[in-house]
């Protein structure tokens, strides 16, 4: 039996905590031909996306899709995205959140014991050490 993925239960909860905090949730997601946004507003094969309870209506966070409707340059549109198309969810206040490494490099880790697979390169983000008084940042490590 397939393990279940842990990214949509993690989603969900960064998407309460954000809620819960007063910050705006927002999702990055890499766009592919699975993905259902506003053409429009993708670059570089990516899109941000408000996913507040104010901007996405009728929001459904699936284990494998996540879907809403949500105003565009005043039009209403569906939006449907895969959860594996989902790199990180985030506050905008904060930038406090979680970045998920590509899908191809999710396998470097070993879940069983969280050890690094020699045979695949290390992943691509990790979170910046907070210098003494600063906030936490997300960094790309490429």
């Amino acid at each position: 039996m397939k393990e279940r993925s842990t990214k949509p239960y993690l989603i969900r909860a960064i998407y309460e905590w954000c809620s819960d905090s007063g910050y705006t949730p927002y999702l990055s997601v890499k766009v592919d031909a699975q993905t259902r946004v506003p053409t429009e507003f993708v670059k570089n094969g990516e899109i941000i996306l408000n996913i507040s309870f104010d901007a996405a209506h009728h929001l459904t966070l699936g284990n494998d899709l996540i879907q809403f409707s949500a105003r565009f340059g005043g039009l209403s549109q569906e939006i449907s995205i895969p959860v594996n198309a989902v790199q990180g969810i985030f506050a905008k206040e904060t930038t406090q959140g979680i970045l998920f490494p590509p899908e191809g490099e999710a396998d470097a880790v070993q879940p069983e014991n969280g050890i690094e697979n020699p045979d695949k390169p290390p992943s691509s983000t990790q979170i910046s050490p907070a210098p003494a008084g600063k906030k936490r940042r997300f960094q790309v490590i490429k």
